[in-house]
């Protein structure tokens, strides 16, 4: 899913700071209701690791009736996160998963050769007033596996491992850190986060992964002297051993990185390849909408509307 599709996703702004490798100002855009905050892709930073598209929705308030609807939509060659902070999704996708995801749970689809999916504000969270806040990403796929058959999975709060240790608390989403494993299925190496940090207190990013980055969701925090708060995301050197303290009022991040890929991938609307032509073999199919005779169907329970090529 995309919050904002775009045929060439809008970049934010980017600040040189010497402490930092890459810092990121993402920029924000009213879609009548909530505002999306773009990180990825930036200005000479296409990825961290293999994480090529990050953004940030809400927090929003939305009124009895009102909620989220993204119609179904196409990716390819990639893996998408939503993960929630408030709110839920009603998740549809063409491999036949029909799923509600509620706040600390993630859901995970590999798109691979091809998918269809929908995310729509839940039928009972619309009964009364409801709140969207989450960060969606998507993962590029090594080219060994950008034709993997598409798949989904869910894990549950409960299922995501947690590390606890001095006003620090570390809910690991995908990959390894900290001496745990997420149990959702990667095919490259990855770790993903959600940190939630006391006043003062400090944490010291994962020193055994190639690129690793944060992205402040709430509160502040220092890195070598410098003070950062919300909305910004900082890549670093490989390398350089980086701690992280919480500002007076706390702060809450999501750390990201991982391997390399082979590659720099190209982006056109919701695809992601390695080649130019394999996003013209899938645009050409989605215009097509011959739905079940090639790599796209529509989920199942939402083929009334679709979201059309763009221009």
């Amino acid at each position: 899913m995309s919050w904002n599709p775009a045929i060439e996703p809008g970049c934010p702004d980017e600040v040189g700071i010497d402490a930092i490798e890459t810092l990121i100002v993402p920029r924000s855009r009213d879609l009548g209701g909530f505002e999306v905050r773009r990180a990825l892709p930036a200005p000479k930073r296409q990825m961290v690791g293999p994480f090529i598209f990050f953004d940030q929705a809400g927090p929003a308030e939305l009124l009895s009736g009102q909620g989220v609807d993204v119609r179904p939509h196409p990716h390819i060659g990639l893996g998408t996160v939503t993960y929630l902070f408030k709110g839920d999704f009603h998740h549809r996708d063409s491999t036949g998963a029909d799923q509600i995801i509620s706040p600390g749970a993630l859901n995970w689809m590999i798109a691979g050769r091809g998918v269809t999916h929908s995310e729509r504000t839940s039928a009972a969270a619309r009964t009364g007033p409801n709140s969207l806040f989450g960060i969606q990403t998507w993962l590029a796929l090594p080219e060994s596996h950008e034709d993997v058959a598409p798949s989904f999975e869910h894990h549950g709060k409960e299922a995501l491992p947690v590390i606890e240790d001095g006003g620090v608390s570390v809910r690991l989403i995908l990959g390894k850190a900290y001496g745990e494993a997420a149990p959702a299925t990667l095919f490259s190496e990855t770790f993903y986060a959600d940190v939630q940090l006391k006043p003062g207190s400090r944490l010291p990013l994962p020193d055994d992964h190639e690129d690793r980055g944060l992205y402040i969701v709430e509160g502040s925090v220092s890195i070598a002297g410098q003070t950062f708060e919300a909305s910004r995301m900082m890549v670093f050197r490989p390398g350089d051993r980086i701690t992280v303290a919480a500002g007076d009022r706390g702060a809450r991040l999501m750390i990201l990185g991982g391997a390399t890929l082979g590659g720099p991938r190209y982006i056109w609307w919701n695809f992601v390849a390695s080649s130019r032509e394999r996003i013209e073999a899938a645009k050409a199919e989605w215009r097509a909408e011959t739905w079940g005779e090639g790599r796209f169907d529509l989920p199942v329970d939402d083929r009334d509307e679709h979201i059309p090529l763009p221009g």
